[in-house]
């Protein structure tokens, strides 16, 4: 999963794709370097992160939905937590949506129930403590893989209650929002768990501050963390990895699947 921001502010690469053309050179690129799913944002939610408007954020990701939908063969996946967002981006095309508060907006509930009445519309119910503005302020858990995955249960069952299929999600223990290094090194090191029940697990590691603080690096040379990262989790069951630098992935994890796959 190649990750666009349509964003002035993400912690990474903030105001690098703004445009229509950026993104979409941009998306073209990570097609073309093995992406098989763009994950388009308009609103960031790293740490800090200011909250967008609705209007806002559609405008700057409806009119990229529409390109990338009808120039690429990719699934396109909406990144947002606003049911009016996620009405609109799959009404343009979108396929999927990535929701980093895991359905629990007002209303977003809802409107993937309908959507998944209609036809089958995949969703990722990610965990997070708090909220990006707050969330990196002292965050605390007793056990933090049975806590993040007894919560990501409770979501699971709230989606089947609303007629969301199982086979449609997807789980996002959600590495770096609300998380100190150790509680996302605990979370790396059991993502196993996750696995385990069966639905297929995201992991976004590319780039976070928790190889920053390990490699002492700023976010732009990251990328060796990133992909020992992206590795370790493949190891464990993931099956999606949301990722700033997609060739290099895709070639670390090649040779991972080789060797993981050889008589």
């Amino acid at each position: 999963m190649g990750i666009l921001n349509i964003t002035p502010d993400s912690f990474s690469d903030g105001g690098d794709f703004f445009s229509i053309s950026a993104a979409l050179q941009r998306a073209h690129a990570m097609a073309g370097e093995g992406a098989a799913i763009i994950d388009i944002g308009g609103e960031s939610t790293r740490p800090g992160a200011q909250a967008v408007g609705a209007e806002e954020e559609l405008r700057r990701v409806i009119p990229v939905i529409e390109k990338v939908r009808a120039e690429l063969p990719v699934i396109v996946s909406i990144d947002t937590s606003k049911p009016e967002v996620m009405r609109a981006a799959l009404d343009a095309g979108a396929h999927m949506v990535n929701d980093v508060r895991a359905l629990e907006s007002p209303g977003a509930l809802e409107v993937m129930a309908e959507f998944n009445q209609r036809e089958s519309v995949p969703v990722c119910l990610m965990h997070m403590r708090g909220e990006p503005r707050t969330m990196q302020q002292n965050p605390v858990y007793t056990d933090v893989v049975a806590e993040v995955r007894d919560y990501l249960g409770e979501r699971v069952s709230a989606c089947e209650h609303a007629g969301i299929a199982r086979e449609r999600i997807i789980l996002d223990p959600g590495f770096g929002f609300g998380k100190t290094i150790a509680h996302n090194l605990a979370l790396l090191k059991h993502l196993a768990q996750f696995s385990r029940s069966g639905m297929p697990v995201l992991a976004g590691l590319s780039r976070k501050s928790m190889l920053g603080e390990l490699l002492d690096a700023p976010p732009q040379h990251r990328l060796y963390g990133s992909l020992a990262a992206a590795v370790l989790a493949a190891e464990r069951g993931a099956r999606i990895l949301r990722v700033h630098d997609v060739r290099a992935t895709v070639e670390a994890l090649k040779i991972y699947s080789a060797v993981e796959y050889a008589n």
